[in-house]
């Protein structure tokens, strides 16, 4: 039997597009927004109603999911939503939006008397498509089934940190985790390119580390784009320098060091100046070079 449980989901880039395909796989109603509708127009063969605006999406929606690129992107859309929006809504943020991001959206949930859950995920496009996210997540005990509904099908695990959204545990957790992702992704193409600069056969190193403690997944997806050439998008360069910077000035509030952090941004600021910025976070490889 189909859910009868209605969904707006407002972004569908990436990890948005697949939340909203699994979803309605998953037997919900889903309407979907998008700033630009011909990126959702796609999810029409999959049985997702495509809308023209946030209000169209959220108006008798049980649930809205923002999956938008940052807290500023997240709060327009959720104000624009405002004259369809009901209280009591359960609101699932999902985007990355920095320690001090949910601030300003905890007090919109507060305005409007919503049900807000800051639910950030780990994961890109391939475990996003797979329903493999994982989901960390801070909000009140009584909504959590609720949630729990919608968190089951986008994401194989739902990391619980606490009753308190406004909080922002779970997107200040998601900077940290990020912080190591940005550190892989960065040595991944600095190594090859090192490689590659001192006439090593960059395969070699990858031979070299094969099975160790120094190998691991990430390193070796990164690496097939880099050496192929190809860099299709699951987590783009543009994306990676906007969270590089809000682990910088996270860190520098919190009075932490992060000298890779500054570095990265630094690193996906140049690639992106070379025309790399919708192409994967392996394109930071290029900034290795000059032009």
């Amino acid at each position: 039997m189909p859910d009868k449980t209605s969904v707006a989901v407002l972004g569908t880039g990436i990890m948005g597009s697949a939340m909203a395909r699994n979803l309605a796989g998953a037997g919900l109603d889903v309407r979907a927004w998008n700033r630009t509708r011909a990126k959702a127009e796609p999810l029409a063969a999959d049985g997702v109603r495509v809308v023209d605006t946030p209000a169209e999406a959220v108006d008798g929606a049980d649930a809205v999911l923002t999956v938008l690129l940052d807290g500023p992107a997240v709060l327009d859309a959720m104000r624009q939503s405002t004259p369809a929006l009901r209280a009591k809504t359960l609101w699932l943020q999902m985007s990355t939006v920095g320690a001090d991001g949910v601030d300003p959206l905890a007090a919109f949930a507060r305005e409007h008397g919503l049900d807000l859950v800051d639910a950030p995920v780990l994961g890109t496009k391939e475990p996003a498509e797979k329903g493999l996210l994982t989901v960390l997540a801070a909000g009140p005990q009584e909504v959590r089934d609720r949630a729990g509904r919608i968190l089951d099908v986008v994401g194989q695990r739902t990391l619980w940190l606490g009753e308190d959204a406004a909080a922002g545990t779970a997107s200040r957790l998601k900077l940290a985790v990020n912080s190591w992702v940005l550190t892989v992704i960065n040595g991944t193409g600095e190594a090859l390119a090192l490689a590659q600069g001192l006439g090593v056969d960059p395969r070699a190193l990858l031979d070299a580390v094969a099975g160790g403690p120094l190998d691991l997944p990430y390193l070796r997806m990164k690496s097939e784009l880099i050496l192929s050439g190809d860099y299709p998008a699951s987590f783009t360069v543009s994306a990676a320098r906007k969270d590089a910077r809000l682990i910088a000035e996270a860190a520098e509030r919190a009075g932490v060091r992060m000298d890779l952090a500054t570095a990265a941004a630094e690193r996906f600021r140049r690639a992106e100046e070379q025309g790399h910025g919708d192409e994967d976070g392996a394109a930071a490889y290029f900034a290795s070079f000059d032009g």
